[in-house]
């Protein structure tokens, strides 16, 4: 196990451990948590070895073999599939060691060599390592590119993969998910969780922590908290926690000031002195408690809209893709008949590559149509935060800056104030006090970038927020707040992100890219993880084959299938009549039970129907060019049929449930 007793860990002056105490036991999988700059990384570091404690015991098993990701970019023209395989050290040793063997001609080292290696497993490790890259979103025909091909996020997932390829008994993992989207995140949650070893992850995601913990590690002002369970039920048992102390605080004030009263009171009096100081001795000893001192929470909120035009977005038989450097289109998505409504919250869901940025990039205005309509609103006004919105940042400028760039540029028609102190003070809003506004946009973090990034767009007051992964870098406080800021926008909301929580909470339709088209997707957040692990495996096995193909000198004849052999039910013994006719007797009473509720049940499913294909012409109808009048109409009856369908199918559930109930309630479920 790891022990850490009464250990104190400095950073310069600062002690972002100061005495701690803690026991990780083998086997555990735990979430390390804390706000950012708590010293989450700098644990990691005193784990991983990198650094020393200043004081106190520290120790872990010497036998443990560790793995982390790297966190410096790849630089090499190797091959990903072989960069990923020399993460596994252990079959590199062993291959080093069967090198010398053969070369020295020792035939008894060879002998044990060639063991090792059949217990390093050997004979799948090229199909494990490609099994990894494959499961974090790359393509089978990227397997053997180069690694410097590829752009920085995707050569931090090859390192991530590297590091999954070696075997460990301690896995520590900074933020994992950062350069991951959804797909090849619910692809790293399944593996983590067959994961046997000791596990140790920082990360901002709700529900991958609640996925993959069992332990949960707070850091704060220099303490290290232990939570038995989830990131869920360590904030259920830290709130429960803080309740207390508050309650045993305020009970203690009041027997201090008891206390404090009568010595005032009487330690004049000779009579009374020796009862005073006996008071005095007892508030001496007397172990304090602390008062609940809460970090400040993060907050803030998006400007009402100045106008909401409905349908916010139509567009009819468009096509998307780029343009190559000879000017040659590439068509990745064709056919999209899509409208935005003003209020809606969309979140956009799809694979990896299958065009989620082409579609977003081209509504942003970034990119253009390749054919079709794409018809804006009057009055659209799009704050668009993209992936590579921290890249675009001026990095020698500071933030009042850019608030005093923004603000000539969209000049006085933005109704906005533009004076330098207003603009300092609005950026305090997003926690850019004092010196910070002064502070190079280079030297900031990750999350201090992309709260300028949403202090930009608030200030310019969109009705269509255009999201693409805003949460890379935010830690869980801020993603609470832009959640519950999103919640109580007025306007449109299209997101693209990894964070389920953040999805799970904000959206109410989901549009669904892939395989070069855009439909809406039916299913919730659940079923999307389970369509995105069986198209993981589906792309797996298609991998599998084709290299199993490649490597056949000769196709081999099909095998012929073995005759399943079906065994024949038992025949019920003994005397089963009375059974049958009292089952008879309560499918007849569940008939008779659920008549009317099945009754109304099909009248329901014939209405539903029918405003579903309603709702569906109107929706091609505004994907037309239409008068300003005709769009109004549309849009007030698409609203209205959209409402008519919620409360049906709200009933349709109530119904079903009743049936199911009774059905259960005759035994016959």
């Amino acid at each position: 196990m790891i022990t850490l007793k009464n250990v104190t860990l400095r950073r310069g002056s600062k002690a972002v451990l100061d005495n701690v105490s803690a026991t990780i036991n083998p086997g555990e999988n735990v979430g390390l948590v804390g706000r950012n700059g708590a010293g989450k990384s700098s644990l990691f570091a005193l784990l991983s070895g990198k650094l020393h404690e200043d004081g106190g015991d520290f120790y872990i098993p010497t036998s443990w073999r560790m793995a982390e990701v790297a966190q410096n970019m790849p630089e090499t023209e190797q091959g990903a599939t072989a960069f990923v395989l020399e993460g596994d050290t252990l079959l590199a040793e062993v291959q080093r060691q069967l090198i010398e063997a053969e070369a020295s001609d020792d035939g008894m080292a060879i002998a044990h060599a060639y063991s090792d290696l059949h217990d390093a497993g050997a004979h799948d490790a090229e199909a494990r390592a490609q099994a990894l890259i494959l499961g974090l979103g790359f393509r089978a025909s990227e397997l053997d590119n180069p690694v410097n091909s590829f752009s920085g996020g995707w050569r931090m997932r090859l390192q991530l993969a590297r590091a999954l390829m070696c075997p460990s008994d301690l896995l520590l993992l900074d933020e994992p998910t950062n350069h991951l989207d959804l797909d090849a995140l619910v692809w790293l949650e399944a593996w983590l969780k067959r994961y046997t070893g000791t596990m140790i992850v920082i990360s901002h995601d709700r529900e991958f922590l609640d996925a993959i913990t069992n332990v949960t590690l707070q850091i704060q002002s220099g303490q290290l908290n232990r939570y038995g369970g989830n990131y869920s039920k360590f904030e259920e048992l830290r709130a429960q926690q803080l309740e207390l102390q508050a309650a045993s605080f305020s009970k203690q004030q009041e027997k201090m000031a008891h206390l404090q009263k009568f010595i005032d009171r009487f330690k004049a009096k000779a009579s009374k002195a020796k009862q005073a100081q006996s008071r005095v001795k007892q508030l001496e000893r007397m172990e304090k408690i602390g008062p609940v001192l809460a970090e400040a929470d993060f907050t803030f909120e998006f400007k009402e809209p100045a106008n909401l035009p409905n349908p916010m977005l139509a567009i009819s038989d468009a096509s998307f893709g780029y343009y190559d450097e000879d000017g040659v289109p590439t068509t990745i998505l064709s056919g999209v008949n899509r409208s935005v409504l003003a209020g809606q919250r969309i979140g956009i869901l799809g694979a990896n590559g299958q065009g989620k940025s082409t579609l977003v990039k081209t509504i942003a205005r970034t990119m253009q149509a390749l054919g079709g309509t794409v018809t804006e609103g009057k009055g659209l006004n799009i704050g668009y935060f993209a992936q590579q919105e921290l890249d675009v940042l001026r990095p020698s400028e500071n933030p009042l800056e850019h608030m005093i760039h923004l603000a000539k540029e969209l000049g006085p028609d933005a109704k906005q104030p533009s004076r330098e102190q207003d603009l300092r003070s609005y950026l305090g809003t997003f926690n850019f006090t004092g010196d910070m506004v002064k502070q190079a946009v280079g030297t900031m973090s990750g999350g201090e970038k992309a709260r300028l990034v949403l202090a930009m767009i608030v200030w310019q007051r969109p009705n269509l927020l255009l999201l693409d992964e805003p949460t890379n870098h935010l830690d869980l406080a801020t993603r609470e707040a832009l959640a519950m800021a999103l919640n109580d926008f007025d306007g449109t909301v299209m997101l693209v992100s990894h964070d389920r929580s953040l999805l799970r909470s904000v959206c109410e339709d989901f549009w669904m890219v892939g395989r070069g088209v855009v439909g809406p997707f039916d299913g919730d957040l659940d079923d999307y993880q389970r369509y995105l692990l069986e198209e993981s495996k589906r792309l797996r096995e298609e991998a599998k084959n084709a290299e199993q193909a490649a490597q056949a000198k000769a196709p081999a004849a099909a095998p012929v299938a073995a005759p399943v052999v079906v065994a024949a039910a038992p025949e019920p013994q003994g005397d089963q009549r009375e059974q049958r006719k009292l089952a008879a007797q309560a499918r007849q009473l569940l008939t008779e039970k659920t008549k009317p509720f099945k009754k109304e049940l099909d009248k329901l499913d014939q209405h539903i129907a029918a405003l579903g294909t309603e709702k569906s012409q109107l929706e091609a109808k505004l994907a037309t060019p239409l008068s300003p009048a005709d769009i109004a109409e549309a849009g007030k009856r698409l609203k209205a049929v959209g409402d008519e369908l919620d409360k049906l199918e709200e009933r349709w559930l109530e119904l079903s449930e009743t049936i199911e109930a009774l059905t259960q309630e005759a035994g016959l479920a």
